[in-house]
């Protein structure tokens, strides 16, 4: 078989012309034959039984051909793409320029391909410098936290007013223009001041205020705020104070410590745990930054065709269904998610159809660098990934392999390699520095 690909004006276009032998549409049209006869009945015959040569006598062999083609053309033209070389990225439009009896046949596919990329530097790329100290301070930050979330609530008394950092037990209902509204009323609620988990000026208007106080709160909902039916509103709400209860800190010492962390003994253990963990997290956020602002270099640095826009597209919809399934797994469907956040699908794809373009970019960046780096997966490190998956999503080792195909797990393996491969040469430049190089 042979085929050729001629580009388009538009270089991320083309045609494919391509040839299906003589041998391979006889077995095609054999195929068709033995499925098309079953649903015929011909005079003399048991259905199903017709003989070939009465076939053609009647019908000709041309009426098997379109059958024939649907059944060669999946493997015709993937031979076709993989002599080219070309990378398709959607459906192809496909014309048949002949189909004469006994003679190949010849068929054009009209293609959207990915685009070239002509790599500039992706090695060395100045990157700013990324701070990694974990101070006493931020030990200290991180205990006190670990403290607040040991704190016990305490019931004040009846002639103590409510303060910021206390929680107040309300019973509230709102109104705007004198209507009540979905969601705007609950009893028993609990409410830390000062949190902003409510509307602002909301929490500040309970300040001072103490048990048994009925309390007419008045606010204005956000331009922004995710109920457009009240976003802008001004709202009063009436408020009744059942309870104030404060917070009571644990003492700092090692009993605390020992609550905190059941493999510590002591305060000093605790702060030397925490600082390790601190000094992790920091680590990886300097690693990661230094891993984006590299590849963001990198992806500068090269010359890429205009993008199809099936690619976009494919990617914008990715995006949107990784997303959706991860609400999904806290419980969230996509009908209650776009009731809650009152958006429409349409308003989160154009949200994900923004970055398309720059995701898609890097994906292509990345995988010509590992072209150019020659860089490869092996059989090891393809069992290591199948192990490390397996064991972040709780499967067997079995499972993650049938879902995952090999080609999958080496491409991803190499791609990996090539974002260490640009992160790991990357040079950190004060800021400093960098001024002073204009």
């Amino acid at each position: 078989m042979s085929a050729k690909w001629e580009r388009d004006s538009d270089a991320s276009k083309g045609t494919l012309t391509f040839d299906i032998d003589v041998d391979t549409i006889k077995k095609g049209i054999d195929e068709a034959f033995v499925e098309t006869r079953k649903k015929i009945t011909v005079p003399g015959f048991r259905k199903g039984r017709v003989p070939r040569q009465i076939f053609n006598q009647m019908y000709g062999e041309e009426s098997l051909y379109q059958d024939a083609l649907n059944k060669v053309l999946p493997d015709a033209y993937s031979a076709a793409v993989k002599e080219t070389g070309i990378k398709p990225v959607d459906q192809p439009s496909i014309d048949i320029k002949s189909m004469e009896k006994g003679q190949p046949w010849t068929l054009t596919a009209e293609v959207a391909v990915e685009p070239e990329v002509k790599l500039g530097d992706y090695k060395g790329m100045e990157v700013p410098e990324q701070d990694t100290t974990v101070s006493d301070a931020d030990v200290d930050s991180e205990i006190e936290k670990k403290r607040q979330q040991q704190a016990e609530l305490v019931l004040k008394d009846d002639d103590q007013a409510a303060a910021n950092g206390d929680t107040v037990v309300i019973d509230y209902e709102g109104s705007v223009d004198g209507e009540k509204f979905d969601g705007g009323s609950a009893n028993n609620y609990s409410l830390e001041l000062g949190s902003g988990s409510f509307i602002p000026g909301f929490e500040d208007q309970l300040v001072g205020h103490k048990s048994g106080d009925d309390v007419e709160v008045k606010v204005t909902f956000p331009e922004d705020y995710h109920a457009k039916n009240l976003a802008g509103k001004d709202a009063i709400f009436k408020v009744k104070v059942h309870e104030i209860k404060e917070k009571q800190l644990p003492e700092l010492d090692d009993d605390f410590a020992k609550d905190v962390d059941e493999d510590v003994d002591t305060l000093d253990e605790l702060k030397d745990k925490t600082r390790k963990q601190l000094q992790e997290q920091k680590d990886n956020q300097a690693k990661g930054a230094i891993e984006d602002a590299a590849i963001e270099k990198a992806v500068a640095n090269a010359e890429i065709e205009d993008i199809p826009q099936a690619m976009l597209d494919e990617d914008t919809n990715r995006q949107m269904q990784q997303y959706l399934a991860g609400m999904q797994q806290q419980g969230i469907s996509p009908q209650m998610y776009f009731q809650i956040t009152g958006t429409k699908e349409d308003d989160l794809k154009k949200q994900f159809a923004n970055d398309a373009a720059q995701r898609v970019k890097t994906n292509l960046v990345l995988e010509a660098i590992v072209d150019d780096a020659k860089l490869e997966a092996s059989e090891d490190e393809i069992k290591d990934e199948i192990k490390d998956l397996a064991k972040q999503y709780g499967m067997e080792e079995d499972a993650v392999e049938k879902a995952l195909s090999k080609d999958m797990l080496s491409h991803d393996i190499k791609i990996k390699k090539a974002v260490d491969l640009v992160a790991d040469s990357a040079k950190q430049v004060k800021a400093d520095d960098k001024k002073a190089d204009k």
